[in-house]
C-alpha cells in the first residue's frame, strides 16, 4: 500500500464487529445482516451470509478442491447500522451520558436518537 492509501483510511470507526447493518448499495441492497469481520486497512466489512461469490479452489495437500461459495468484503460506505427502534438504516453519532460514559446514538433524518448498544 502506498502513502496515498493511508490517507483515505477511516480513523474513527462507527461500525463494529457484531453490529446489525443494512446493505444500501450492491446486489444485496436492502438486506440486513450481522458484521462478521472488519478489515480496517481496506475500509471493508464482511456481513454474515451476504455478498456471496463463487471461489474456485485448487486441490492441494490436505484439502479438497472445487467451487465454494464465500462471503466477499463490502466497502464500509455501502452499509449502515440499523436503528434499534425504527429498524431503518441510520448514521451513528457519539454522545456522553451524565455519568460520563460514551454511547453510540442513531442520528440523521428520521432517526429515533436512541442508544445503539455496543455488541
Amino acid at each position: 500500500m502506498g502513502w496515498k492509501s493511508y490517507q483515505k483510511l477511516i480513523h474513527q470507526w462507527r461500525i463494529l464487529r457484531g453490529d446489525n447493518v443494512m446493505i444500501i448499495r450492491g446486489k444485496d441492497k436492502g438486506e440486513t445482516g450481522i458484521v462478521k469481520c472488519v478489515v480496517r486497512f481496506q475500509n471493508r466489512v464482511i456481513v454474515e451470509g451476504k455478498n456471496l461469490v463463487k471461489k474456485h479452489i485448487k486441490q492441494g495437500q490436505g484439502h479438497e478442491g472445487g467451487i465454494f461459495t464465500v462471503e466477499a468484503p463490502l466497502h464500509v460506505s455501502n452499509v449502515q447500522v440499523v436503528d434499534p427502534v425504527t429498524g431503518k438504516p441510520t448514521k451513528v453519532g457519539i454522545r456522553y451520558l451524565e455519568d460520563g460514559s460514551k454511547v453510540r446514538v442513531s442520528r440523521g433524518i428520521g432517526a429515533s436518537g436512541s442508544i445503539i448498544p455496543r455488541p
